[in-house]
């Protein structure tokens, strides 16, 4: 870096597109005279395509059901009629038809997980926003529903096959009779292309169907060969393959990528694997107001904790120290700007997760700041010592932070809820930390002592 005038002309940009990024959503409101003013300062929102990607975000910070208040629930699933290796699969498969329900209620960021506590099987799910507690109840405390059902008019099963309209629903089909009780068991499985009739190579999804119901499935598929079969899952169609050939007692879905056909081998098995009843086990409401006070104080907290160090820092380094709560300050918009872009969902464990690393931040700089005043007690200048010191100083900075990171990925990794946002919100930190201790600071210094 012998270049300290673009380094902080980088810098410098990083930091306004950070400022933009933060900025708060601000009403401006005032009359002088004939000047009326009427409008609201507030960021901008993100929202463009790359390689067919869209991006799209409103970069107002998400946040978690702790702050925003909302409902939490703990189901339990009753899997005692399963066998041991499928009971895992059930339970995903669950947690993906209660995941498909929040979802259609537009909830933000909501959690569904997993869990399995001794022998009881668990779904806890987390629904920031939401303030309906029955008919949240109502919604995840249902069995699947999974059926296969055939267009009722003989015009729409041809058009489907060549244009894909109309659109399957509950009004243009009728039900044939089989649903996820005839259905034994759904794999993804990987086919080779092969002889006449076989599909192209690629992920098929591979289903099993019960022996009693063999007979009834392969009337079905007989009498729809080259036509749509349809899929429901809650009334919802999941998939409409069209009938290649007979199938009896087992067959496979075709035509689809990797990702799909593991989202609708679960699906299936959801139907196929059904738990004998959801139970609510846990309930509980989070007021708004309670979360907007955690929220605040939360911010006050971490006001006073920056003001604290930034005092500290000037106080014993001066100078170097005013330097360094600039870049604390650098560090702090930055991270927040990460944190509206990814969206990272803040929860109160995240925020301290985020002041934690403030103090690591700090860290570094005085692990810097001890190095350059031992160089310059040896008799070096003020440029050696910045080199020197930071030279001397990065393999400190760098064990200790690398191994905080070691932990927050195994915290991120085996943790769940409030503890994975604790890890993600403090490596981040960690991250944009090192970058302003090695980067900023050190620029600042160079620039200054250059000049």
């Amino acid at each position: 870096m012998k270049r300290p005038r673009i380094v902080l002309l980088v810098i410098t940009a990083i930091t306004l597109i950070a400022l933009v990024i933060s900025w708060p959503t601000i009403p401006i409101k005032f009359n002088l005279g004939p000047l009326k003013v009427d409008t609201v300062l507030s960021h901008p929102e993100i929202d463009f395509s790359i390689f067919g990607l869209r991006i799209q975000r409103d970069l107002e910070p998400k946040l978690g059901l702790d702050l925003q208040g909302g409902i939490d629930l703990t189901l339990r699933a009753d899997v005692s009629e399963l066998s041991v290796d499928e009971r895992d699969e059930a339970l995903i498969s669950a947690k993906e038809i209660i995941e498909r329900r929040v979802n259609s209620l537009g909830v933000a960021e909501p959690i569904v997980q997993t869990s399995k506590i001794g022998d009881e099987y668990r779904i806890i799910v987390q629904l920031p926003g939401v303030e309906d507690l029955e008919e949240a109840k109502n919604l995840v405390g249902q069995t699947a529903k999974l059926e296969f059902r055939e267009f009722e008019k003989e015009e729409d099963a041809i058009s489907f096959t060549t244009t894909f309209q109309p659109a399957p629903n509950l009004e243009n089909t009728i039900a044939t009779g089989v649903d996820g009780t005839d259905l034994r068991k759904a794999t993804v499985d990987f086919q080779q292309s092969g002889g006449q009739n076989q599909a192209e190579s690629g992920p098929v999804v591979n289903f099993q169907l019960k022996g009693e119901s063999a007979d009834k499935f392969s009337e079905l598929t007989r009498r729809l060969i080259e036509k749509p079969l349809i899929v429901f899952l809650d009334e919802e169609p999941i998939s409409a393959p069209t009938v290649q050939s007979e199938i009896s007692d087992s067959g496979i879905i075709s035509g689809l990528s990797a990702d799909e056909a593991k989202r609708l081998a679960i699906q299936l098995n959801a139907g196929a694997l059904p738990v004998k009843s959801i139970e609510i086990i846990q309930e509980r409401f989070i007021e708004a107001t309670l979360g907007q006070q955690s929220v605040n104080q939360s911010l006050i907290a971490g006001a006073i904790g920056l003001l604290i160090v930034g005092a500290f820092m000037v106080a014993f380094y001066g100078f170097w120290g005013v330097l360094a709560s600039v870049a604390l300050t650098i560090y702090s918009l930055i991270v927040f700007a990460i944190f509206k872009s990814v969206p990272v969902t803040l929860t109160l464990s995240g925020i301290a997760g985020f002041i934690l690393s403030v103090g690591m931040a700090v860290d570094a700089n005085i692990l810097i700041f001890e190095r350059m005043k031992e160089e310059l007690r040896a008799g070096k200048t003020k440029v050696q010592a910045v080199e020197i010191g930071f030279s001397r100083a990065w393999n400190s900075i760098r064990d200790s932070n690398v191994s905080s990171l070691i932990t927050s990925a195994i915290l991120f990794w085996f943790g769940t809820g409030s503890v994975k946002g604790f890890a993600l919100a403090l490596g981040i930190g960690i991250l944009v930390s090192m970058f302003t201790a090695i980067v900023i600071t050190r620029n600042f210094l160079r620039f200054i002592y250059r000049n």
